[in-house]
C-alpha cells in the first residue's frame, strides 16, 4: 500500500483517537506524572488504545513506536524499514488546562524521513496531513478540504511561532536576534502546522522533544514545501536509539 494509500485510512483512526480523548476532556482525566515529570492522563492511554491496534492492523509489518508504549517500557524493534511515531495526545498540559492547543500525532518515517503525517485537534475535529512529495492539506470536521502550502518569507519581517508552554531563556535570545513583526504562542504540533499553512515563516525550537512530538508535523511542513533542520544545519532525522531530538529550526519556504 503506497503512502497515498495510507493516509485516509489514518486519518480515520486520528479522527477516532480524537473522540476518545474529548471522552475525557469536560469530565476530567485522572493526571499522574511520568519519571521525566511531565504529566500523563487517561486521556493519553485511551488515545494509544484506539491508534496502536488500528495501525497494527492496517500495516502488520510497520513497527508502532508510541510515546506511552515507550514510557511503559513496551517500545516495538526497529530497523532499517519503516516505522510509525506516534504521540497520542500531544500538549498534555494544554489539554489539562483546557485551552484547545493539544493534538493526535501519527507519522510514518522511511529512511529516517518523515513520509506521511496526520495532526488532528480534538477541540474541533481539524486535520491537517501531507505526503511528502504530493502536497499538504486541511480539513475542517465539517467542511472543505483545502490544500496548503508555506509562504515565502519576508526577510525583514518574520511571524515566528514558539512554545506555549515550553519557554527558555536560549529560545528568548534566539527570537530577540531575529526581525520579527509577528510573535505567536501554541501548544503542541499546531506550531509546524502554522507554518505548513503559511500562517508563519519559522518554528524555532530549543527545548527537549521526543521524535514522537515531531514526526508527524515535520512530515506535513514537507510535503508543504517547507524544511526542518538543525540548529547546525545538518538534517534532522529519526530512528536514533533514545528518540530523543535536539535544538531543530522549521523553516517555510525561501524562494
Amino acid at each position: 500500500m503506497s503512502d497515498d494509500d495510507l493516509l485516509e485510512p489514518v486519518i480515520t483512526i486520528a479522527r477516532a483517537a480524537c473522540e476518545a480523548i474529548m471522552a475525557h476532556y469536560h469530565t476530567g482525566a485522572e493526571i499522574r506524572n511520568k519519571a521525566d515529570g511531565s504529566p500523563v492522563t487517561a486521556a493519553d492511554h485511551a488515545a494509544d488504545a484506539v491508534i496502536v491496534p488500528a495501525l497494527v492492523a492496517l500495516t502488520p509489518d510497520i513497527p508502532v513506536i508510541s510515546e506511552e508504549r515507550v514510557e511503559a517500557g513496551d517500545a516495538a524493534t526497529i530497523a532499517d524499514g519503516p516505522f510509525w511515531l506516534v504521540d497520542p495526545l500531544d500538549g498534555t498540559r494544554e489539554f489539562i488546562s483546557r485551552n484547545g492547543d493539544f493534538t493526535v500525532n501519527i507519522g510514518l518515517v522511511r529512511n529516517r524521513e518523515p513520509a506521511l503525517g496526520v495532526v488532528a485537534t480534538p477541540v474541533d475535529g481539524r486535520i491537517w496531513a501531507g505526503v511528502a512529495g504530493t502536497g499538504a492539506f486541511t480539513e475542517p470536521h465539517r467542511g472543505a478540504r483545502r490544500k496548503i502550502r508555506t509562504r515565502v518569507a519576508e526577510p525583514d519581517a518574520l511571524t515566528v511561532v514558539a512554545s506555549r508552554s515550553h519557554r527558555s531563556p536560549e529560545l528568548e535570545e534566539y527570537i530577540a536576534g531575529l526581525p520579527v513583526v509577528a510573535s505567536v504562542a501554541r501548544g503542541s504540533a499546531l506550531k509546524f502546522c502554522l507554518v505548513a499553512a503559511g500562517e508563519a515563516d519559522l518554528y524555532p525550537r530549543t527545548g527537549p522533544t521526543m521524535e514522537w512530538d515531531t514526526a508527524a508535523g515535520h512530515a506535513i511542513v514537507l510535503a508543504a514545501g517547507g524544511s526542518v533542520e538543525r540548529f547546525d544545519g545538518a538534517s534532522f532525522t529519526y530512528g536514533k536509539p533514545d528518540f530523543r531530538n535536539g535544538w531543530f529550526l522549521v523553516r517555510g519556504r525561501n524562494s
